[in-house]
């Protein structure tokens, strides 16, 4: 199951990211997603774990957890929508 992970704190890593959600079960993935840009943490990203009880446990588990001064929001990642070119 892949989840969608926001209000992160700027700091967090991928592998911090990672290290929130293993004690719920194993992590297959945990990718923090950077601005473009400057290379800065845009502030969420996402998890994948391959046991739905266990996501559904972190889900639980760490939703509106407080994560270096940040209430933390977990919720079940929405299928990636193609989106038009708006290139000239």
């Amino acid at each position: 199951m892949n989840m969608y992970v926001s209000n992160l704190s700027f700091h967090t890593t991928d592998e911090g990211l990672k290290e929130l959600f293993e004690p719920f079960g194993a992590v297959d993935s945990a990718k923090i997603i950077m601005d473009r840009t400057t290379g800065r943490s845009r502030g969420f990203g996402f998890v994948e774990m391959a046991s739905t009880d266990e996501a559904n446990a972190a889900m639980k588990g760490l939703d509106n957890k407080d994560v270096e001064g940040r209430l933390m929001s977990v919720s079940v990642a929405k299928e990636k929508s193609s989106r038009p070119d708006n290139r000239w």
